[in-house]
């Protein structure tokens, strides 16, 4: 195994035995207090952040357990930071993570009175006339997971693009002893963050010369689509050794179709899940590594940013810096930009210590 995925591999189970663990992904490696919203009027008693804004958060799509975590009160996401800020928080989106399906929901938002809006890109472009509308009418937009660079205020990376796809090549390389035939299962052509990461992996593909990617389908985040390309896999490439899918609805899709096939231990699936969906998959041998970040942590920075940056507390400009609650300190980067953190590396190690 090469010394730089070693050490990758090493870092989540350092990280798991810690009591606090879904809080490491925060960028100043310390936990927080949570923020409170004890404040009234137009301000809160701690960073006078204002109260009573109208937050839309507004995912590539509803319904996919991925932003159900980022997003919702339950998890910890998006949704209950604004609670505890005291926003008026609404998650809204289509049912299909296109264009065609979530520009609705954006333009009901800014309908309806919104300040601010945390929306998860389902192309770099096509929502770039509504969503620079909304920043002209003086809407914050901040894009998370998923970014659209010519038309937001800041963006919340959830991890390096660079250190996402070059890590997947890595795991995979080191399971298939850097041989043999792959494909990727992504999720969307147009998805910004995917074709990135993409990118990413094609470069790192260089340094294994004895593998080949033999081509890249699309599930479109659907699970019913998900399984029929990942079962197309199966059948059109019978030297297959292994399945990237840097898509949580992909890699569970994959994992189960070859899980269910005569090619489970021949084909191998790697790319980004969560872990309570994956404890199976890994427990059989399906999958032998794969990553993630907190999503409800992508979503509760997200979210506290677009109140600091709507509450003209913090600008997008490199170097301002804030408190987001229980996640710690943050600061602006280069290209508008804030970054969550690290991925976790997950194996049959430590997975049974994670739950989300």
């Amino acid at each position: 195994m090469k010394g730089s995925l070693r050490r990758v591999l090493l870092l989540p189970a350092v990280l798991a035995t810690a009591s606090v663990v879904l809080a490491a992904c925060s960028s100043s490696g310390t936990s927080a207090p949570a923020a409170s919203s004890s404040s009234s009027g137009s301000g809160s008693s701690s960073g006078a952040l204002k109260t009573g804004l109208k937050v839309f958060v507004i995912p590539k799509n509803l319904g996919n357990p991925y932003f159900t975590t980022s997003d919702s009160v339950k998890s910890g996401g998006a949704l209950a930071a604004l609670q505890q800020l005291g926003e008026t928080g609404s998650e809204t989106s289509g049912t299909a993570a296109t264009p065609a399906s979530q520009i609705p929901a954006i333009q009901a938002a800014v309908a309806k009175g919104a300040n601010a809006l945390v929306v998860s890109a389902t192309d770099p472009s096509a929502l770039c006339p509504t969503l620079n509308a909304a920043i002209k009418k003086g809407i914050t937009v901040v894009t998370y997971d998923s970014d659209a660079p010519a038309c937001r205020t800041l963006f919340v990376n959830q991890a390096s693009t660079a250190q996402i796809g070059t890590s997947e090549v890595s795991l995979l390389a080191s399971e298939i002893h850097d041989s043999g035939q792959i494909a990727i299962l992504s999720a969307t052509a147009s998805a910004p963050n995917q074709n990135a990461w993409i990118g990413f992996m094609k470069q790192e593909l260089t340094k294994y010369p004895k593998m080949k990617l033999v081509t890249t389908v699309y599930g479109n985040d659907d699970p019913t689509t998900a399984t029929q390309v990942a079962q197309g896999l199966l059948q059109h490439y019978p030297n297959l050794k292994g399945i990237i899918s840097p898509t949580t609805v992909g890699i569970l899709a994959a994992a189960q179709v070859v899980s269910a096939s005569s090619r489970r231990g021949k084909v191998l699936v790697t790319g980004l899940g969560t872990p309570d969906s994956m404890k199976k998959y890994v427990s059989d041998g399906t999958v032998k590594a794969f990553e993630l970040w907190n999503p409800a942590n992508l979503g509760y920075l997200a979210a506290y940013a677009a109140v600091e940056l709507a509450s003209k507390k913090i600008t997008n400009a490199t170097g301002q810096s804030f408190t987001a609650g229980k996640l710690g300190k943050f600061t602006v980067g280069a290209g508008h930009t804030i970054l969550l953190g690290p991925p976790f590396v997950f194996s049959k190690s430590n997975i049974s210590q994670f739950n989300f």
